[in-house]
């Protein structure tokens, strides 16, 4: 069995993940291809991981990409997680992934519609008629909020009380759970956000007026081979557990994509580990290098064991639902964390000694990043022990 130890891991990390100053990219999709999928759960993730691997970027660049040429698109997909994919990529993300999901959150939605008691109808049936009217608003506006497309479709203000008894309970509309449905269909898209590119309110586009036409010849055993190959190349060599984290899938579906493809057992120090039979040779060492990564970035989130470039630093840059905050990087391991205060300063803290070298590669992704934010400021979605010392 071949083996593969921590320093090749972290040249390929390097190299592969664009973190290294020669690996660096001009176009905010080219970014994306390379990590398969951004991260963005939080709003701001996307931009900063695109600024921390990019070439003279602006968020300009990235709105750019995302609401002018939309080479890349936002959605719902692997573990119901919030990412930005390139465009490209939808037909593999929806046979694979999303279509399975639309199917769960539809009869999860039902059920509770069906408890509630509110519809004297075929619960499936009467769905499928909210969903076709709101679709049909959509095209009719063009773009709506959802607050705009439930003054269109009365029966999207249904109230459902998800807990009813519990002392959390709080009735809410069914208008987000349509939504989320038919933007795991693929038949809506979330377009410009309603503010700066730190909002989560964003309006709702058809996708026939955004997309081009999908490819749905694709089977989701077809699509997720090409899932499990792109992922293998950017985030290989790895422990099957760690794809089936990624993916969300079961264990049977990794399993037979797997089966699909040219795939080597690799020695992870001690750890059984796969990767593309195709992809052995080494990566070349890069020169040194340094980085200031966001919360949720997809390089620490795309794989579930991170011992070997994590080191001891999880009490302080890990919540307690397992979410990384802003993380700063050298040579392919974390070596600190940093947070953006009120009146925008960048600021840092080592948890290990980096040398002088790597404190000015440090101190000059820390002059990058406050570019970046501009005029900015980015509420986190959540925080971590050292982003609170940090800003407090």
């Amino acid at each position: 069995m071949p083996s593969i130890d921590i320093a090749q891991r972290r040249a390929r990390l390097a190299t592969r993940h664009r973190l290294a100053l020669s690996a660096r990219a001009a176009d905010p999709a080219e970014i994306a291809r390379s990590m398969v999928v951004l991260h963005a759960t939080d709003p701001a993730t996307v931009y900063l991981s695109v600024g921390a691997r990019g070439i003279d970027l602006t968020p300009a660049d990235m709105e750019r990409a995302l609401y002018d040429e939309r080479s890349l698109v936002r959605l719902l997909a692997m573990r119901r997680t919030m990412f930005v994919a390139p465009t490209e990529l939808l037909p593999i993300l929806q046979a694979s992934t999303c279509d399975a999901l639309a199917h769960k959150q539809r009869r999860a939605y039902s059920r509770f519609i069906e408890q509630a008691g509110v519809v004297d109808a075929d619960i499936s049936a009467w769905l499928a008629e909210v969903e076709t009217e709101t679709h049909a608003a959509l095209l009719t506006r063009g773009a709506a909020t959802g607050a705009q497309l439930s003054k269109d479709v009365p029966r999207l203000r249904t109230q459902i009380d998800t807990a009813p008894g519990k002392p959390y309970s709080k009735p809410t509309n069914i208008t987000t759970w349509v939504l989320v449905v038919l933007g795991a269909e693929g038949r809506i898209v979330r377009g410009r956000p309603n503010g700066s590119w730190t909002s989560s309110q964003y309006t709702w586009a058809p996708a026939e007026t955004w997309l081009p036409t999908p490819d749905s010849s694709l089977s989701a055993e077809e699509a997720r081979v090409e899932l499990v190959r792109q992922w293998l190349y950017a985030f290989g060599p790895a422990p099957v557990t760690d794809l089936k984290w990624w993916t969300g899938w079961t264990l049977g579906e990794v399993r037979k994509a797997l089966a699909a493809l040219p795939i080597t057992e690799v020695d992870l120090d001690g750890t059984p580990g796969i990767l593309l039979t195709d992809d052995l040779a080494p990566v070349p060492e890069p020169e040194p290098w340094a980085a200031l990564l966001p919360a949720l970035d997809p390089t620490p989130m795309g794989w579930q064991t991170r011992d070997w470039f994590l080191g001891p630093h999880a009490p302080a840059l890990f919540d307690r639902n397992g979410n990384i905050g802003p993380s700063i990087w050298a040579d392919g391991r974390i070596v600190g964390g940093w947070a953006q205060r009120a009146d925008g300063e960048i600021v840092t803290r080592l948890l290990e000694d980096v040398g002088s070298e790597h404190r000015a590669l440090i101190d000059t992704e820390i002059t990058r990043t406050a570019t970046w934010f501009g005029d900015i400021r980015a509420i986190p979605r959540f925080r971590t022990p050292l982003q609170r010392e940090l800003t407090t």
